[in-house]
């Protein structure tokens, strides 16, 4: 990062309490898709106690320079105080060395959540239908799902068809009674975590 932007956390020390930086990081991390919004702003204003609106936003920038950087990059836990530069002060960064360390795995977790989403089946339908061979006319199953996707950033209703000849429908019985058999096992696995297998069909 640039050398100003360094120079706008010794501002942290203002705060008067960890809780307070805490409470900054959570709010720049709960506002990282959106940016803050004039009662967030005004109320770090506040708690760093600051004459001038203008000393916010290099502070904020810088803030959330290293917040990006724990969570996006492949740092480990002990290795973010290697983040500063020796002129920053070594109490803002042991604070700010805790509290990311703190919230480096649990914000990870949830950008992982937010980008891997599966959609959950709301509705099944189906219907039978002929398919043409070269040969005869062979019955079909047509399936229907919506779907509701609820992944961001784009959330709603999905609707996925396709049809199933009779073998590999009952393939799919098949491997659906396994699934079954396997979901009323999990409270006898280790700790409740199911093997991980990727079955095809």
């Amino acid at each position: 990062m640039e050398q100003t932007l360094w120079d706008h956390l010794p501002l942290l020390v203002r705060s008067n309490s960890k809780e307070s930086v805490e409470y900054i990081l959570q709010t720049l991390w709960r506002t990282r898709k959106t940016g803050l919004d004039a009662a967030d702003r005004h109320v770090i204003h506040d708690v760093l106690q600051l004459q001038n609106d203008s000393d916010l936003d290099p502070l904020l920038v810088c803030l959330r320079t290293l917040i990006r950087r724990c969570v996006y990059e492949n740092i480990g836990k002990d290795e973010i105080q290697k983040l500063f530069p020796n002129e920053v002060l070594p109490e803002i960064q042991r604070l700010l060395t805790l509290l990311l360390q703190k919230f480096q795995r649990e914000w990870r977790e949830e950008e992982i959540r937010d980008q891997v989403g599966f959609p959950r089946l709301k509705a099944m339908t189906w219907d039978m239908a002929n398919q043409e061979s070269t040969e005869a006319m062979n019955p079909v199953a047509v399936i229907n799902l919506k779907l509701q996707n609820d992944s961001k950033p784009q959330p709603g209703e999905l609707e996925v068809k396709f049809q199933l000849a009779k073998d590999t429908l009952e393939t799919m019985v098949k491997s659906m009674y396994t699934i079954r058999d396997q979901l009323a096992n999990v409270g006898e696995t280790s700790e409740g975590h199911l093997p991980q297998e990727t079955n095809t069909v």
